[in-house]
């Protein structure tokens, strides 16, 4: 408890310093920004100063001198636009094609102004003309220079959840994985004590119908055995007929169901061989038809068909419960989600991984309506 404590509080210490770090580096950027603006104004202001100095000496027909050309021609980024009192326009550091279109000059002196205030250029309080202009390119990459760092630390954020995301699933796996070696290991003791319990009843002569029953449901405890033993590792498959597979799996759960369900199968009097392991198919076989069963609550029909083409055959288990809304129809794979009161909602996950993974096969819904009933596909490919 105490280190859950620990772990959750240095997590928020985390969070708080870097949020406190993300703002202090965002306040310095919007300072340096505004400052870089303020240089850029006074900049501005020493060329309109220079530009008065050259009229001003024009209109004395005196030497214009070295200092206010130089300040002139020093400007070499930011986009100004000098509108003079008798109307006529200079344009500096503007696309020169663009500043021949009127329209385009009259939009830009707009957005001068929304982004500057324009200074006055007047001698003797006679105003010779008015000086418009924007934002340098480097100011310009500069105000987004926040949002850029915005979308780093974004970036670099998932990057760090994603990995703490998979190493947290990768620990649960390997639990999972431990867990489940660990049932098998523990069923095996009394599953061996059953086997030896047959073997007396037979020699008590019980009536061998029963002792049948009980040495399928035995059979059935050692494939579970195998099923949990398997997680974690790569299955083998081997190359099998799945019309004998999926009848033996349906013949098992038609014994173990109740009356009120009515089955069905519909399978082709030929083989068809795909690459298989038969413990993780019956698996997968039995989480749909007990997710079937389960959506009927216990009373419908039931209907296993298998077709084929070239490449693949498909087994398709029909029920007749209560339907699957549209948007849901992947979501239904995902680990944990159910929409039973009990259960862990890992079956169909097991059976996508199973299929899809192990198998290089596919599982989906291949058809749903609510209130009729749904159909799960599972397809595989044929050796």
């Amino acid at each position: 408890m105490t280190l859950a404590m620990n772990r959750n509080m240095i997590r928020w210490i985390i969070i708080v310093a870097s949020f406190i770090i993300i703002s202090l580096i965002l306040w310095n950027t919007y300072i340096f920004f505004q400052n870089f603006k303020a240089e850029e104004r006074t900049k501005m202001q020493n060329w309109s100063f220079a530009q008065k100095e050259i009229t001003k000496t024009s209109n004395l027909s005196g030497d214009i001198g070295e200092l206010p050309l130089e300040i002139i021609q020093s400007n070499v980024t930011t986009p100004m636009i000098k509108v003079n009192a008798d109307g006529s326009i200079d344009v500096k550091n503007v696309d020169e094609e663009k500043a021949k279109d009127s329209v385009y000059i009259n939009r830009l002196i707009e957005k001068f102004k929304s982004e500057n205030q324009p200074i006055e250029i007047k001698y003797q309080d006679k105003l010779f003309s008015t000086l418009y202009y924007g934002n340098s390119p480097l100011l310009n990459k500069l105000k987004y220079y926040p949002l850029a760092l915005l979308l780093i630390i974004f970036l670099f954020g998932a990057v760090v959840f994603f990995f703490y995301r998979s190493s947290k699933i990768a620990t649960q796996n390997k639990l999972w994985t431990g867990m489940a070696k660990e049932t098998a290991h523990q069923i095996g003791t009394p599953l061996s004590s059953l086997v030896g319990w047959t073997e007396i009843l037979r020699s008590e002569h019980v009536n061998p119908e029963y002792l049948r029953e009980i040495e399928k449901d035995i059979i059935r405890l050692q494939t579970i055995t195998e099923r949990f033993s398997k997680i974690g590792s790569v299955p083998t498959l081997e190359k099998v007929d799945i019309v004998e597979e999926t009848f033996e799996s349906f013949n098992y759960l038609k014994d173990r169901s109740s009356n009120l369900i009515n089955f069905e199968i519909h399978a082709p009097n030929q083989n068809l061989y795909v690459m298989l392991n038969r413990q993780l198919f019956s698996w997968t076989i039995e989480n749909l038809v007990k997710n079937g069963i389960d959506a009927m609550k216990g009373k419908g029909d039931l209907k296993i068909a298998i077709d084929w083409d070239d490449k693949w055959v498909r087994i398709n288990i029909t029920d007749s419960g209560k339907g699957i809304a549209k948007p849901l129809y992947s979501k239904i794979f995902e680990p944990g989600y159910t929409s039973k009161k009990r259960g862990w909602g890992l079956g169909l996950s097991l059976a996508k991984r199973i299929i899809e993974d192990y198998h290089n096969g596919k599982i989906k819904v291949l058809h749903s309506e609510i209130d009729k009933g749904t159909t799960m596909q599972v397809a595989l490919k044929l050796v």
